[in-house]
């Protein structure tokens, strides 16, 4: 989705007279790889005007094929050794810039990627993102999106920063303060519903307000980047990655999404059941929901996450109000209606999510899907088992056709090279749990 005009203007002036000003002296131009991190550049702020929409800033198109721990990977289709990775150029998006609110005088734009050519890099998250949107768009319907994110606040040496659980303890909330109120004061930043203690101890969940597809996914991923630094702030460690300890809760990345026309909410209840709208946005999450358990999952220990009595599912169903369901329909009241997709950890980057997420409704809409009747109970020991291991759902996501021709052939071919690459490197790792057991049994 493409802001609209007004938007981008005030937030246009609003960065030039901050600039003339003087009351900032400094832009982040931010933006997301594969894996969700936040590369960027700051750019002192009189630099800042006469680059950002020609040329825009350059980088390497290698971190467009890198993987978690930031090596390029061999068999991308945008850029190789063979092309010598030439640069690509981050074009800031003006409608996004707020300031930054943990460092005065700063501020922040998110920027869409583009080659030599002045063409949108068909294999960059923001660009998946738009592609989707524009797709949805051109069947009459926009996403509203809200997302939310659960993570581990630790001490610095990765150990747990409290003892015991207790999740919506307002107690358990205080002992984390004062990085939670900051969180909670993100403001313009990032529009924070509310902050809860989860079933991990230090673990929280932090609840996003709905907005537009692209909106929503720039929020989750500068939640990330804002918690990272308020806990460094604060000498503690803020990790999202899905399953940090055995025995403990895993971290999710839950998505809300409802469709709408104009300013009319599509999943409103029919007779106190789904719309006929949602019911094929459904049918076309769980046509495709093997696939999309990996752009929700990207990595090895995504997997961890998905045990039985977990509150994470393991199979490909879809209920009411039940969290043993991977996919739960809640009817509220005509606007607060929506699908929430369960399987995804946090993680996932938010762009790949939330991409994946409506290109599976838009196959639904497209094709008619039909989903079976609700599941009723306890669900984990009905439907098909959902991808066990990273191996399992990259052989998932690049047999789905359907789910790869609306995300973009290119850039999910990426995506999976990618995630092969994290999967090789752990399967060839000897591990300490390998030579504790077998070491002197062998």
């Amino acid at each position: 989705m493409i802001r609209s005009l007004p938007e981008q203007v005030v937030a246009a002036d609003a960065l030039a007279q901050a600039i003339s000003r003087g009351t900032v002296d400094e832009i982040e131009v931010a933006w997301p790889d594969h894996s969700g991190h936040v590369l960027g550049k700051r750019i002192p702020a009189e630099r800042f005007q006469g680059r950002a929409v020609s040329p825009g800033f350059p980088f390497c198109s290698g971190a467009l094929t890198w993987d978690t721990a930031g090596e390029v990977q061999e068999g991308a289709r945008l850029t190789s050794w063979d092309s010598g990775y030439p640069d690509v150029f981050a074009v800031p998006d003006i409608s996004t810039y707020r300031p930054l609110p943990w460092r005065g005088r700063a501020g922040q734009v998110l920027a869409d990627v583009v080659d030599q050519h002045r063409e949108m890099v068909r294999t960059f998250p923001r660009t998946v993102l738009r592609r989707v949107t524009s797709r949805l768009a051109a069947l009459g319907y926009t996403a509203r999106v809200g997302v939310e994110l659960e993570c581990y606040l630790l001490r610095p040496d990765g150990t747990l920063a409290q003892e015991g659980l207790h999740a919506y303890s307002l107690e358990k909330s205080n002992e984390l303060d004062p990085v939670l109120s900051e969180i909670g004061r993100l403001g313009e930043y990032v529009p924070v519903e509310g902050i809860l203690t989860e079933y991990g101890p230090g673990q929280v969940e932090i609840n996003l307000a709905h907005q537009d597809a692209l909106t929503a996914a720039d929020d989750a991923f500068r939640l990330k980047y804002a918690i990272k630094e308020l806990a460094r702030r604060h000498g503690l460690l803020a990790t999202f990655m899905a399953k940090p300890f055995s025995g403990q809760s895993g971290s999710s990345a839950h998505v809300h999404v409802s469709l709408w026309r104009d300013d009319s909410p599509l999943f409103a209840p029919v007779d106190g059941a789904e719309s006929a709208l949602a019911r094929q946005a459904i049918g076309g999450l769980l046509n495709h929901l093997p696939a999309l358990v990996l752009f929700g999952g990207p990595t090895v220990n995504s997997y961890k996450r998905y045990e039985p009595g977990s509150f994470a599912p393991v199979t490909a169903t879809w209920s009411g109000d039940n969290r043993t369901a991977a996919i739960r329909s809640l009817l509220e009241s005509p606007e607060a209606s929506r699908a929430e997709l369960r399987t995804a950890s946090a993680d996932a980057n938010p762009y790949w999510l939330v991409a994946a997420t409506l290109a599976a409704i838009v196959s639904g809409l497209e094709n008619g899907a039909t989903p079976p009747d609700r599941g009723q109970g306890n669900l984990y020991g009905s439907g098909e088992r959902l991808p066990a291991t990273l191996a399992d759902a990259i052989d998932a996501a690049r047999g789905d056709t359907t789910l790869a021709g609306i995300l973009g052939e290119d850039a999910v071919h990426d995506f999976t090279v990618l995630a092969a690459a994290e999967w090789r490197a752990y399967t060839t790792e000897v591990t300490c749990w390998e030579t504790n057991r077998y070491l002197r049994r062998a």
